[in-house]
């Protein structure tokens, strides 16, 4: 057992609908004097970045989180690159004013992307909150495209369209939607140190890529811009932090991206962090009913936590 922990259990669950090209979500759960951390890096982090969200596991389990300034967050609503009449629905069920949609899935076309951000809109009317996911996947002259054609729908924001800071700062100049940036944050070796003063509008946290809440708040703080927080695809006892960070910003302008336990088919908890009229409650999660893993899923991230950790 790793020092200062009490509990380690390895979770799988599929998911509803194949997402950020996977189909089952899987993750290591520890157990400590202050409750449950999640350790739930996807297997393209290496070991060194996988360490930050180590970091934010033993934080959670160990330390806890800093007082809550809001007892519940709002949050948007998820939907995948599914087709127009599922994304309608999911949106209609969800009860969220606020819609993120996966945009730029490989192997599917603009007007994809087109005809479900249209449902999605209809879904929402006109009076709530639409935003789009490009995960990077555009260069920037196909970015201005998309996002002029998609804007008819009255953005929100777009996350993260192109790859680089560089990229970023270049579209920005040639358009007047907002742009969140993501990735180029949470994988950057040093968070706190990328320059995003010309690269965005709003600021993407995401609780175990940053190294936990404390770490996040710090990111916030450094870069002095409007934050959204969002899941990294966490089971409730993840998603438990995401909301502590949310609840513990000075100002929180858009409603988060914490929303995301509905692409799960199971949850870790019999009281799973699900939204209740569009937010969710600031609370700690107990994993009261967590689905094992197969053994070899079991050794591998046994394995991996143990390298991490080390």
């Amino acid at each position: 057992m790793i020092e200062g922990l009490t509990d380690v259990r390895v979770y799988s669950t599929p998911l509803r609908t194949r997402f950020r090209r996977i189909d089952v979500r899987d993750g290591v759960l520890v157990r400590g004097p202050a409750g449950w951390g999640e350790f739930s890096p996807f297997w393209d982090y290496d070991d060194a970045e996988s360490r930050r969200w180590w970091a934010s596991a033993v934080e959670a389990a160990t330390v806890g989180w800093p007082a809550p300034l809001r007892d519940s967050v709002p949050v948007n609503c998820i939907v995948p690159a599914v087709g127009p009449e599922a994304a309608h629905a999911a949106v209609v069920a969800s009860g969220c004013a606020t819609a993120k949609v996966k945009v730029a899935e490989p192997g599917q076309t603009a007007a994809d992307d087109e005809a479900r951000v249209e449902a999605v809109r209809d879904a929402l009317g006109p009076d709530g909150g639409l935003r789009v996911d490009a995960n990077a996947a555009w260069d920037v002259d196909t970015a201005v495209a998309r996002i002029r054609a998609l804007d008819r729908f009255d953005l929100q924001y777009v996350e993260q369209p192109v790859a680089t800071v560089e990229e970023l700062v270049a579209l920005r100049r040639r358009t007047d939607v907002r742009v969140a940036a993501d990735e180029v944050l949470r994988r950057s070796a040093d968070p706190l140190g990328v320059d995003l003063r010309e690269a965005c509008d709003v600021v993407v946290l995401k609780v175990q890529p940053l190294g936990g809440v404390r770490a996040a708040l710090e990111v916030a703080e450094a870069h002095g811009l409007p934050c959204v927080v969002s899941s990294a695809l966490e089971s409730s006892v993840g998603l438990a932090a995401g909301v502590a960070l949310a609840a513990a910003l000075p100002e929180l302008p858009f409603a988060c991206g914490l929303g995301t336990l509905s692409l799960f088919t199971a949850d870790v908890s019999s009281d799973p962090l699900v939204p209740v009229d569009g937010a969710l409650a600031v609370r700690a999660v107990v994993p009261d009913r967590v689905a094992a893993a197969d053994p070899e899923t079991e050794e591998r991230w046994l394995a991996r936590l143990a390298r991490v950790s080390a």
